[in-house]
């Protein structure tokens, strides 16, 4: 008589596990592979500047950007003593002031507007949103010539209502400002089309309800659109404000810094003092001020602004 093996429940418990682990081991592979392009590429572009910059700001550097002599927290110490540094914060954090709210708000308006079914609102969409396609570059060349203090037409218009012309990117008091207001008209196109977007996801019988109900317009706005596009709202002010915090271009384009370092945000600054100082491991420590900075406020901002956004 042959000898039966008898498998007990347990037997086929632990081969069951086994099977399992090895299925997971090899899901867990193949999700390495498809990631893999991301992980490198952020790796180059990404993780090892993250760690050079980190590196940087413990050592100062020659004109080469290599690294001289090691002094710790020195250049923390340094920047934060410095009135250049500090005049930098002020004016970012102004900068973001200026910016945010009012790109946010002006976007809000003009998606609502275009939400509306009216015949040739397509035209009007294609106008608020081509900003979006037009280069940081292209577009201060365009403001540049709107502030000049002669031939700029803003300039044109003031002198013929009669007031005094204005030094929109040369008097300390207006630089900030202009800079300001070039960069709303420059992220208006991409901000407004991701509300549009927003809006046009909201379901029509929530409307269809409150006009049955008789509710007005404003009802509406306040009680369905802005609670519905909450979740749209919190993504496009975190971006914004992320942005906001490393704007360069229109800056480095409209005044470089100036006048009397009004306009001298942190991401120019760090410019100013790794390429044109040549002091890398300064710049650096600014680049990890900004970055905690912009951490801390962002988790801030995650942590207070989620509670009011309402998910469908």
């Amino acid at each position: 008589m042959n000898d039966i093996t008898v498998r007990t429940e347990t037997d086929y418990a632990i081969e069951f596990n086994k099977i399992k682990k090895i299925h997971r081991i090899q899901s867990l592979f193949k999700g390495i592979l498809f990631l893999l392009p991301s992980i490198l590429l952020f790796s180059v572009f990404l993780f090892y500047p993250m760690m050079k910059t980190i590196y940087l700001s413990f050592f100062l550097t020659d004109n080469s950007g290599a690294t001289t002599v090691f002094v710790g927290l020195d250049n923390f110490k340094a920047i934060f003593s410095s009135p250049i540094f500090l005049q930098s914060l002020k004016v970012t954090l102004l900068f973001v002031v200026y910016t945010v709210p009012g790109t946010v708000l002006i976007s809000l308006v003009l998606a609502i507007l275009a939400n509306e079914k009216l015949r040739g609102i397509g035209i009007f969409r294609t106008i608020f949103s081509s900003t979006m396609g037009i280069s940081v570059a292209a577009a201060s060349v365009f403001w540049m010539f709107l502030f000049h203090p002669t031939i700029g037409w803003l300039n044109q218009i003031l002198a013929t209502l009669g007031i005094e012309a204005i030094g929109w990117l040369t008097d300390p008091d207006w630089a900030l400002l202009s800079v300001s207001i070039s960069t709303i008209w420059m992220n208006i196109g991409f901000t407004f089309l991701i509300l549009l977007g927003g809006l046009q996801s909201i379901d029509s019988y929530l409307y269809e309800s409150a006009d049955i109900d008789g509710a007005s317009y404003f009802y509406k706005l306040r009680r369905i659109t802005i609670p519905m596009l909450s979740p749209t709202l919190f993504f496009v002010i975190t971006v914004s404000f992320i942005n906001a915090f490393q704007t360069f271009g229109q800056v480095d384009m409209l005044t470089r810094g100036g006048p009397q370092n009004e306009t001298n945000v942190i991401v120019y600054s760090i410019y100013q003092e790794a390429f044109m100082n040549y002091q890398h491991g300064s710049a650096s420590a600014q680049a990890i001020v900004l970055f905690v900075i912009i951490l801390v406020l962002t988790l801030i901002q995650f942590k207070l602004g989620e509670r009011k956004v309402h998910y469908q």
